[in-house]
């Protein structure tokens, strides 16, 4: 079995070495643990020090953001035969010494994926605002997963191949949330794994401010439930113009029956406007849902796509990087540079 821990970075060069000392060499059940680093367009010498510390490098030509690193950090792991994905971060926040238990319910067949519960109420410099919204945004997060974890926004987390193949990766902000919900709702196994977190070395470079993160985590909510739930929310649209709609023709209906039917048409058009209104939302409904059963078509297809381009992929050499150029925006794969070549080490530098 092989593990791929990936570690998406950008100008990580302080922090990065005790990120690469702490994961552990051997773990019980793996046969062989690769580190992958993801240069996010890092202006600093994350790349030497990773590849000092023997590990692989993907590098961008310019920072093109957390969510893109996790995709392409999953395509080079499975493209090289991973069996399982661990995903952490360049900033030794995380106990990399806790991998082996974060990747034993994936290696025991209990779990697709599992992801660490920080226990974000004893974190010290967590403000009280902090963790408020951290606990009301994993609450959302369940809601819309169909699913139980108190720290959804955890990085800190081991996917299954099979779990990776059925995962699609689309917002451009952070892949923590929208996996949870696309995982939840493709009835994969999620499980949680409490840790202590490493203390602080710096400000986050995901978000300039809470309340910006609050808004782009909730933006990649919203779009990601709708497109597994869009009859929810549709639904709960209609029904309230519906009976809004109806209430006006009943209140007409009464006077009508009583002979009192004149000055009261204004109700007969508030409710043929709420009537149309429900009407739309309806067709919506039925459109949406067809939508809905076209896109699970289309995963299912991108899943067996994946499952051929990736099914005889388990080798040890590098093609990727040598056949783009970086004004493409595509990354470049490149192994330790102590396992290159002499051409390679050209292309890799």
């Amino acid at each position: 079995m092989k593990l791929f821990v990936q570690v998406p970075c950008l100008n990580e060069e302080e922090t990065l070495p005790l990120v690469l000392e702490s994961i552990p060499r051997e773990i019980p059940g793996v046969d062989e643990i690769r580190v992958l680093v993801i240069d996010d367009g890092s202006t600093d010498r994350t790349a030497e020090v990773a590849h000092s510390y023997g590990a692989e490098v993907l590098r961008h030509p310019h920072t093109m953001g957390l969510a893109r690193s996790f995709r392409d950090g999953v395509d080079y792991a499975l493209e090289h035969g991973a069996d399982i994905v661990v995903n952490t971060d360049g900033d030794n926040q995380y106990p990399q010494e806790r991998i082996p238990d974060l990747v034993w319910p994936v290696i025991a067949g209990q779990a697709d994926v599992v992801i660490a519960d920080r226990q974000t109420s004893t974190i010290a410099h967590f403000s009280p605002f902090t963790k408020a919204m951290q606990r009301f945004g994993s609450r959302v997060v369940n809601f819309a997963a169909g699913t139980d974890l108190p720290d959804a926004a955890s990085g800190f987390r081991a996917y299954s191949r099979a779990a990776l193949l059925r995962l699609n990766v689309i917002t451009q902000f952070s892949y923590c949330m929208e996996t949870i919900i696309q995982a939840g709702n493709k009835r994969l196994a999620i499980t949680s794994l409490q840790i202590v977190t490493n203390p602080k070395t710096r400000e986050s470079r995901l978000f300039k401010s809470p309340w910006q993160h609050m808004y782009l985590s909730g933006r990649a909510i919203v779009r990601s439930y709708l497109m597994y739930r869009p009859n929810v929310i549709l639904g709960w649209i209609g029904l309230p113009m519906l009976v809004a709609g109806l209430v006006p023709f009943v209140r007409f209906l009464v006077f009508w029956l009583a002979g009192d039917g004149d000055g009261h048409v204004q109700s007969l058009i508030l409710g043929t406007a709420m009537l149309v209104g429900a009407l739309l939302t309806f067709a919506l409904l039925v459109i949406v849902d067809l939508l809905r059963t076209n896109r699970i078509l289309l995963e299912e297809t991108l899943e067996r796509i994946k499952a051929i381009q990736y099914g005889d992929a388990r080798r040890d050499t590098v093609t990727a990087g040598a056949a783009r150029s970086p004004s493409d925006g595509a990354p470049d794969f490149v192994r330790p540079t102590e396992d290159l070549t002499a051409n390679e080490t050209a292309v890799a530098s």
